[in-house]
């Protein structure tokens, strides 16, 4: 489903792969998992699993809360990780105690009013959302809804509720000063990107032409290059926009290897020689740290490239990483331990770093 670069849509095959846990039995599941799944919207679910309690659905691309009013019994909905800017459509879920909208895109805070009749809602996640940053924000969620019992991970005691619901009048209109503010910023910031796209279509098209020449794929890459290391807010066009490149990009691959099997880059020669490779292009550092008694590769991929695009490979004598399909390969200065090894992103630069532990003692 992730790889044709349309919208992906929930079918009943989707969520039967997800119920082998109920004998692959739709219709009286209970819970059912459609995390990283790359949906674009809500269906289907409220007419097929009536009987559901626990609905994941983070880290997906779905704009709208939609489709989920006939789930009676739902008891906790996870929609962390998409790009929600409004919450609405949920007042038929009277049994919903728990519901997850971490880093999302809810700009309209008022929007929290429809959750008043679900009264059995207890906890509400909206942290990492642009609402949080409005003053009075804690306040006004608090005084709105009187049922909730945690908001964004913190307790709600009595003495909190009965002060946020002192000069709510005054907190309500400064909240909806600062959303109508957000909106404008929005609506400015869509029109800009809209105009932006038509701008950057040619450019795109040319970049997933298999055809192209030297000349043309130069090109090509220096448009990757800016595509990944142009600052952008972070938006759900921009969220959708890194998405649909990424899928064009592994569409145009898979046509191309189907047209012309490249040959094999070689990474060791016959004679069993390894070679250093860097067919990414990427700048990296390759230090021995004598305290520790091991090697450390620093490779500077982009930051903000998922880590699901690279594969790494450690042997005791070379380490070699896959980057979008691109080998990174380096011989090693000593011997090292494979299996004590690590990966990891750096938190400061988001490069990848690779702790080989070389083998015997310092």
């Amino acid at each position: 489903t992730t790889g044709s670069g349309k919208m992906v849509f929930i079918t009943e095959d989707l969520v039967r792969r997800r119920a082998e846990h109920n004998e692959f039995e739709i219709f009286s599941l209970e819970e059912v998992s459609l995390h990283q799944q790359d949906i674009e919207k809500i269906e289907h679910i409220d007419r097929w699993c009536r009987e559901l309690k626990i609905l994941y659905l983070q880290n997906n691309l779905i704009p709208r809360i939609e489709n989920l009013g006939r789930l009676k019994k739902l008891e906790y909905l996870n929609l962390a990780l998409n790009n929600i800017e409004v919450i609405e459509n949920l007042e038929g879920c009277e049994s919903l105690q728990k519901l997850d909208l971490t880093v999302n895109f809810v700009g309209v805070l008022t929007s929290v009013e429809s959750l008043k009749h679900n009264i059995h809602l207890r906890e509400l996640f909206l942290v990492g959302n642009p609402c949080i940053e409005y003053e009075g924000y804690r306040q006004y969620v608090v005084a709105a809804l009187p049922q909730l019992q945690w908001l964004d991970g913190t307790e709600i005691y009595c003495s909190e509720r009965i002060g946020a619901s002192q000069g709510l009048e005054e907190v309500r209109r400064r909240v909806v000063e600062q959303e109508m503010e957000y909106q404008r910023r929005r609506r400015k910031k869509k029109e800009e990107v809209q105009s932006k796209e038509a701008g950057e279509e040619k450019q795109r098209k040319l970049g997933f032409n298999a055809h192209c020449s030297q000349e043309d794929q130069e090109q090509v890459e220096e448009v990757e290059r800016a595509f990944w290391h142009t600052p952008c807010s972070f938006t759900p066009e921009s969220r959708l926009q890194a998405h649909r490149h990424l899928e064009e990009q592994r569409k145009a691959k898979e046509a191309d290897k189907e047209r012309k099997p490249k040959p094999p880059k070689t990474l060791i020669t016959a004679e069993g020689r390894v070679l250093n490779v860097n067919e990414p292009k990427l700048d990296f550092s390759l230090t021995e740290d004598e305290d520790n008694n091991r090697i450390i590769l620093d490779l500077a991929v982009y930051r903000h490239m998922d880590t699901s695009l690279m594969d790494v490979d450690v042997q005791p004598t070379f380490a070699r990483v896959r980057v979008k399909g691109k080998i990174f390969q380096v011989v090693l200065p000593a011997e090292v331990k494979p299996d004590s090894s690590t990966a990891q992103r750096s938190q400061t630069t988001g490069h990848l770093v690779l702790t080989m532990p070389r083998v015997g003692t310092a």
